[in-house]
């Protein structure tokens, strides 16, 4: 999956998984992590979501990265901000108050970027990649974080033969097998979310859960 599949959804605005509510599990499980505040929290392939707000609002300082320009304006036009823009290395920097949304490719991010950052929050990162990218972003995941760091993982778990992604299936023994050589994983909730995902219904589903994990980098 190349950088234009992604750039050309938000060029015709074919963004189903943009949720234009603050996500129900970041407001349920955020606080069970401890992140203290005034800390940084990391947002990988953030589009424009709300939920960097949400985060901004609970006094952290928020590190979005975004491949495409037209997300991070849209997030600043309609959040009612202006941002300063520029360049540092490899990413357009995007930046009000504490929200700053770094313009580029994931994989370009090297660990001085998000040296001091405490926890990550993905709901729609790992989702969106293909198996062979899912390998490596928890790679690069790996060698990004500092130990201790840790991570609000929300994933949808689904028969992949029943609909093509993104979003992509993601079940627990493979969040194990991606994280379990960087990261402590621990499952906190399972939860059956077909009937209330008309998209999904529609493309054949027979059953969809989201799954909700906490990831700790370990020292090793």
């Amino acid at each position: 999956m190349q950088a234009d599949f992604w750039l050309e959804r938000w060029r015709n605005q074919q963004i189903g998984f943009h949720q234009d509510r603050v996500n129900v599990h970041l407001e349920q499980y955020w606080p069970a992590l401890h992140v203290p505040a005034e800390t940084a929290v990391f947002v990988p392939l953030c589009g424009k979501s709300r939920d960097m707000l949400w985060l901004a609002g609970q006094g952290h300082r928020v590190i979005g990265v975004e491949l495409s320009p037209l997300a991070a304006e849209a997030f600043f036009v309609e959040s009612g901000l202006s941002p300063t823009v520029t360049r540092e290395g490899d990413f357009e920097c995007y930046r009000v108050g504490e929200i700053e949304i770094r313009c580029g490719d994931f994989f370009d991010l090297g660990a001085v970027d998000l040296a001091g950052v405490a926890a990550v929050y993905d709901r729609a990162s790992l989702v969106a990649l293909p198996p062979d990218m899912r390998r490596r972003y928890a790679a690069h995941m790996a060698t990004l974080l500092p130990a201790d760091a840790q991570t609000l993982l929300i994933t949808f778990d689904y028969p992949q033969s029943e609909m093509q992604g993104p979003p992509f299936a993601v079940s627990e023994d493979e969040v194990h097998a991606l994280y379990d050589a960087a990261f402590e994983v621990v499952a906190l909730v399972a939860e059956d979310v077909l009937t209330e995902n008309e998209r999904f219904r529609k493309a054949g589903l027979s059953r969809m859960q989201e799954r909700v994990f906490r990831l700790r980098r370990t020292s090793a």
